[in-house]
């Protein structure tokens, strides 16, 4: 890493949202990684989804909860987890996450190899404007199987607001 690397300010790094929901937040990418991970922040206001479900082919993700609680299913499983704990999201595995609580959810995501970082400033363009042809286009390049026919379901599931 270069000097002006060795620290990571509390507001430094590009920002995108999702609708009016997951908000993310680039820290590491692969180039300062030497592409073995890449870190972003995310954060999930109150009753939402992060995510509908969805597949990784190359990429396995790491969840690390700052503060707020978190909800995913892995595969069959629920798990939450809370301020200190880690959820683990394996490729190969079908999952989703969301905030069914009253609070915020702030949560550092560990993407094992580099590389998917950056699906979230790529999507976020097409996302918000409903480019589905670019979404798809994104989603596609990323080897990412998305499956937003589950959002109805996780919405009604987990008694979560639309994000948009």
């Amino acid at each position: 890493m270069q000097a002006e690397q060795l620290k990571i300010e509390a507001k430094q790094g590009e920002h995108v949202r999702f609708w009016n929901a997951l908000g993310t937040r680039r820290m590491l990418g692969g180039a300062q990684t030497g592409g073995t991970f890449g870190l972003v922040e995310h954060d999930l206001p109150a009753h939402q989804l992060g995510a509908p479900m969805h597949t990784h082919e190359h990429e396995d993700e790491y969840s690390f909860v700052l503060s707020g609680r978190l909800s995913a299913q892995v595969g069959d499983e629920i798990v939450e987890a809370g301020p200190g704990e880690l959820l683990v999201k394996p490729r190969g595995i079908p999952h989703t996450f969301w905030n069914d609580g009253d609070e915020p959810v702030r949560f550092l995501e560990l993407i094992s190899p580099a590389g998917f970082e950056e699906y979230f400033f790529d999507l976020a363009g097409p996302l918000n404007s409903g480019d589905e042809a670019g979404m798809g286009a994104v989603v596609d390049r990323y080897a990412l199987d998305l499956r937003m026919e589950t959002i109805p379901e996780l919405l009604q599931k987990h008694g979560l607001q639309p994000p948009f």
